[in-house]
């Protein structure tokens, strides 16, 4: 069985793990519009419960932060 560096291995495993973060952030990305254009309905033709939207729109906020805290692991650090 062939033995691998540790270096590329490492840097393999990097690849896979931003790969999952970019599969991650479609999937969030996608459900963030899905909720921007289901808050906008519900805006025009406003629920019986108003809540409704504020819940829609708390998850929305909710999914803002995720993708936000999951781009900035994309990106590099930068040492000041």
């Amino acid at each position: 069985m062939p033995r691998f560096p540790r270096e590329a291995w490492a840097h393999s495993r990097m690849d896979l793990d931003v790969e999952a973060i970019k599969a991650k952030l479609e999937l969030l990305k996608s459900e963030h519009r899905t909720l921007d254009q289901e808050i906008l309905r519900l805006e025009t033709d406003p629920p019986d419960n108003p809540l409704d939207i504020q819940r829609l729109k708390r998850r929305k906020l909710a999914l803002k932060d995720l993708i936000t805290k999951l781009e900035s692991k994309l990106l590099p650090d930068i040492i000041a």
